[in-house]
């Protein structure tokens, strides 16, 4: 029976569960009872037996039997269930004695002579069960006749019959008490799963700081809201980041827009000579490049960001892109009379391409912020369990209370001069979400009057040898 109700299944669940145990314990309790009461028929049988042997031997012949059998009479008299018979095994096997009205004709023709004690249950005219014990004894004539003793089982069917009515009459109540059980416990169990629903209706995208209460929760129950509450605080961060991203780029946008707007607002205010339109034509079309490269980082890191892109890595020199991203600033670095140096080899398992731009991010500010003639030193390196590639350059430094900030998107050290300059904000943002995407990370250093570095740090790739 299928419901959509854990609880209702759960229940029921263990409502058969317990039907079926408690049928099983009454049929095994049935078992054992007859058997208890065959095991006791056979003992009392087999204890008459002997004594009725140990009477036949005390000088008795057939004629005493007859004629005096008030000792065999005295075991089985008062005994209302019990029937003796004593046959003969003369061809004619006369009976020569005959204790009660029950006829025990199955014994005389179906059962064969042993010299052993035997068992033979069989029903009289009226249904009653019968339990017989049949053995040749030995008079102390030598002669030998065949003993008969039958015991009416009456009492042990009314007691199995009675145990059978109760037990009908207390399974339904049993089990009643078992489901009503079986649906309090299962109850009790699942209550704390409400906190779960409670907290889950609370949850919205502008309220996020609900949490699950992890004491007196079962173990399975605790580590399920740890797991909720991992993700909670997850969702949390990412709603943040994300909130924060929106208002950094609402803000990086507007400038750019409304410089535009302004330009364009000024230029029409008035008839102007063609000088004019053509220099705000030039300043608005910076500005266009300026939204244009933000689009273009903004649409780079929402790619890096997308687990896919590490479908496509492959073996990476990392020396070889340092020499190529070396090469596009020659340049740059010509012109600022830079020397540009390269030293190490090494290889990761990464994107070619991405990893060129998180170079290309790293070398460009190392230009832009180096003083003229100075020297930029690239340098890979191998560690125990990583491979670093690191861009090194002299200059002013970067001040400490920047440093933990330097990775966020919009994130500036200097405002105004990364504005005059072109910069988005996004430059090292990228180098950063390209490393987390390569399973590393993206480090600087950067001592007060002393060389600025900043360190891509790549983890060994598992086929290369440590």
């Amino acid at each position: 029976m299928k419901t959509g109700s854990l609880s209702m299944r759960l229940g029921l669940t263990v409502s058969l569960m317990g039907a079926g145990l408690v049928l099983l314990l009454a049929s095994l309790a049935y078992l054992a009872l007859t058997h208890e009461l065959e095991k006791l028929a056979r003992k009392g049988l087999e204890s008459k037996m002997e004594q009725i042997q140990h009477s036949l031997a005390q000088g008795l012949d057939a004629r005493d039997i007859r004629a005096r059998p008030h000792s065999l009479l005295d075991l089985v008299v008062g005994h209302d269930n019990f029937y003796l018979s004593i046959v003969g095994t003369a061809p004619d096997e006369r009976v020569l004695l005959s204790v009660g009205a029950k006829p025990q004709v199955p014994l005389l023709t179906d059962y064969p002579h042993r010299e052993t004690l035997g068992y033979l249950n069989w029903e009289d005219s009226d249904g009653n069960q019968v339990l017989s014990a049949s053995s040749l004894m030995r008079l102390a004539s030598g002669e030998r006749v065949r003993v008969l003793l039958s015991l009416d089982r009456m009492d042990d069917q009314a007691l199995l019959s009675a145990y059978l009515r109760a037990t009908v009459v207390a399974l339904p109540l049993l089990l009643l008490l078992i489901g009503m059980g079986a649906w309090w416990l299962v109850q009790r169990g699942l209550a704390p799963l409400k906190q779960f629903s409670h907290v889950a209706a609370q949850v919205t995208t502008q309220d996020l700081t609900h949490r699950l209460a992890l004491d007196n929760l079962p173990q399975e129950l605790r580590e399920l809201a740890q797991g909720f509450n991992v993700m909670l605080n997850r969702l949390d961060a990412g709603v943040q980041q994300l909130s924060q991203f929106s208002d950094d780029l609402a803000h990086e946008l507007r400038a750019p827009l409304t410089n535009l707007m302004g330009k364009a607002q000024v230029t029409l205010s008035r008839q102007r000579p063609s000088e004019e339109y053509k220099a705000a034509l030039e300043s608005g079309t910076e500005e266009l490049e300026r939204l244009s490269r933000i689009v273009s980082d903004m649409l780079f890191l929402a790619q890096v960001s997308h687990p896919a892109a590490r479908a496509s890595f492959v073996p990476v020199s990392l020396t070889d892109e340092a020499r190529r991203v070396m090469e596009l600033f020659a340049l740059s670095a010509e012109d600022k009379q830079l020397n540009l140096t390269l030293s190490g080899d090494a290889q990761v398992q990464g994107d070619r391409l991405m990893i060129q731009r998180a170079l290309s991010n790293l070398l460009s500010n190392a230009i832009r912020h180096s003083p003229r003639g100075g020297h930029i030193a690239l340098l890979v390196e191998t560690y125990a369990q990583q491979v670093s590639v690191s861009v090194s350059n002299p200059g002013a430094g970067i001040d400490a209370r920047h440093l933990p900030h330097l990775f966020e998107r919009f994130y500036r050290a200097d405002n105004s001069r990364a504005r005059t300059e072109g910069g988005t904000g996004l430059g090292l943002a990228i180098v950063r979400s390209i490393m987390t995407l390569h399973q590393g990370q993206a480090e600087v250093r950067s001592p007060p009057g002393g060389i600025t570095s900043f360190r891509l740090i790549f983890p060994l790739p598992r086929d290369q040898p440590k």
